[in-house]
C-alpha cells in the first residue's frame, strides 16, 4: 500500500509540529503516512539538508510529502518553502495575524515553547514528576495529603502513565493506588485513601481491552484470564459506588483525553500550562 511521506520540521524537539500536525492528519480516515521528524533545523546548511530528504522522499514516493513546519527564523524557512512538497507553515498562519491584533513583532526566537526561558514552570514539572514516581502504585502513601488528585484502579487500568502526563504537562501532584485482593476481600478502602477521598478518582476499563493489555505483559496465568479480568473491574466498581468516587472509562482514550477529563471533573487547577 503506498504511503505519503510526511516531515515535521522544527527548531528545536519537533515536539509542537508533531503534535499539531498528528491532530490535523487524524482527520482523514483510510490514509496511510510514513512520519520522519527532522529537529534542531536552526541553520541554512541545515535547511539545505532537510530540503534534500524531502526531495528525495518526493522522487521515491508516488505522493508528494506534506511538511509541518514551526520553523521560526526566516532563513530556514525561507529554505524549506522550496522543497518539493505541500508546505505548512503552523506558526505563520497564525503569527501575523496575532502580531496585528497585539500590535507587536513576533520575537522569531526558537526554542520559546520547550526552552529553559521559564526555569520556574521547569522545577514545577520535575517536582511533579518526582511526587509522581515516588507515589507510584501504592509504594509510598504517608505524602498523600500532598496529592492533588489519587487515582485508584486495578492493575494495567492507565493509573501510572496517566500521572506521570499530569505531572510533565502540567505540573499536578498525582499519586495511585492499585486496589487489589485485599481491597476486594474487605469491600472497603483503606483508612489513608478515605481520609483523602475528595481526591480519588476511580479509572476502570473495558474487560476485553484489559485482558488484552495484561496478555501483553503476561500471557498465561489468572493474572490475564477473562475470569479474573471481570472479576477485579466488577469489584472495584463496586468500591467507586460505594463511597461515590468518580469513574473514568480509560477504553477509548488517550493518556491526553484522560487527564484532561481529570482535570475537569475535580477542579484541580495547572500549576504550569504547555
Amino acid at each position: 500500500m503506498n504511503e505519503r511521506t510526511v516531515f515535521f520540521l522544527s527548531d528545536q524537539t519537533g515536539v509542537t509540529a508533531e503534535t499539531l500536525g498528528h491532530s490535523l492528519l487524524t482527520q482523514f480516515d483510510g490514509q496511510h503516512f510514513r512520519k520522519v521528524t527532522l529537529p534542531f533545523i536552526d541553520s541554512y546548511d541545515k535547511a539545505v539538508e532537510a530540503v534534500d530528504k524531502i526531495n528525495s522522499a518526493a522522487k521515491e514516493d508516488k505522493y508528494s510529502p506534506i511538511i509541518f513546519s514551526t520553523l521560526v527564523q526566516d532563513e530556514p524557512r525561507a529554505v524549506v518553502r522550496e522543497a518539493d512538497g505541500l508546505f505548512l507553515d503552523i506558526f505563520d498562519v497564525f503569527l501575523q495575524p496575532l502580531g496585528d491584533e497585539l500590535q507587536q513583532t513576533p520575537t522569531q526566537e526558537a526554542g520559546r515553547a520547550h526552552g529553559m526561558s521559564d526555569v520556574e514552570s521547569y522545577m514545577k514539572r520535575i517536582e511533579a514528576t518526582n511526587f509522581a514516581l515516588a507515589n507510584d502504585d501504592g509504594g509510598i502513601t504517608r505524602n498523600y495529603e500532598m496529592a492533588d488528585v489519587i487515582l485508584i484502579g486495578v492493575s494495567r487500568s492507565g493509573k501510572t502513565p496517566t500521572c506521570l502526563y499530569l505531572a510533565l504537562q502540567y505540573g499536578v501532584y498525582a499519586a495511585n493506588f492499585p486496589i487489589t485482593d485485599e481491597e476486594f476481600d474487605s469491600a472497603t478502602l483503606p483508612d489513608f485513601l478515605l481520609k483523602q477521598k475528595e481526591k480519588l478518582v476511580g479509572l476502570t476499563i473495558e474487560p476485553s481491552r484489559l485482558q488484552q493489555i495484561r496478555k501483553e505483559r503476561r500471557a498465561l496465568g489468572r493474572y490475564s484470564s477473562a475470569q479474573q479480568v471481570r472479576y477485579e473491574l466488577r469489584e472495584a466498581g463496586k468500591i467507586f459506588k460505594k463511597y461515590g468516587i468518580p469513574q473514568i472509562d480509560t477504553t477509548e482514550f488517550s493518556i491526553e483525553e484522560i487527564s484532561s477529563r481529570i482535570l475537569n471533573s475535580t477542579g484541580v487547577e495547572r500549576r504550569v500550562h504547555p
